[in-house]
């Protein structure tokens, strides 16, 4: 395996991420920030913060696939979410364990931040994931 990921003894136990992944490889894929749009550019979920998050991570996961790259190589996520309150936690999470066992993606997930913005490209925009993956 290219990539590990892990939460050493003495963390903050549980998250919904590991604190470390460790890669081992030749070839570093970087999918840039993924919003809820079908590949026509239509919008999904408008409004509603969980189903956008599973579309992001839907259209990351078909980034890194192009790549030839799954969630197993992914070394780091980043969340960008709109207005973020402690309260949308919730709402976030039921948007990964929605699309979670679909797209792949392990949970605990990588190393992955979230980090709240007042405003995104487009206003119906709640949600941006991009991801890093590391290939033999």
């Amino acid at each position: 395996m290219t990539v590990q990921h892990f939460t050493p003894e003495g963390m903050m136990q549980p998250t919904p991420y590991h604190h470390v992944a460790v890669g081992k490889g030749t070839t570093q894929v970087h999918v840039s920030g993924q919003v809820a749009r079908r590949a026509d550019g239509t919008p999904v979920a408008p409004g509603d913060l969980a189903g956008q998050v599973a579309q992001a991570l839907r259209n990351t996961a078909l980034g890194l696939a192009g790549a030839g790259a799954s969630f197993a190589d992914v070394l780091r996520l980043t969340f960008y979410v709109t207005q973020w309150s402690p309260e949308k936690i919730g709402d976030f999470m039921a948007g990964v364990e929605a699309v979670a066992e679909e797209i792949g993606l392990p949970l605990p997930m990588p190393p992955a931040s979230l980090i709240g913005v007042e405003y995104l490209f487009e206003p119906d925009v709640l949600v941006e994931v991009e991801a890093t993956a590391l290939l033999d």
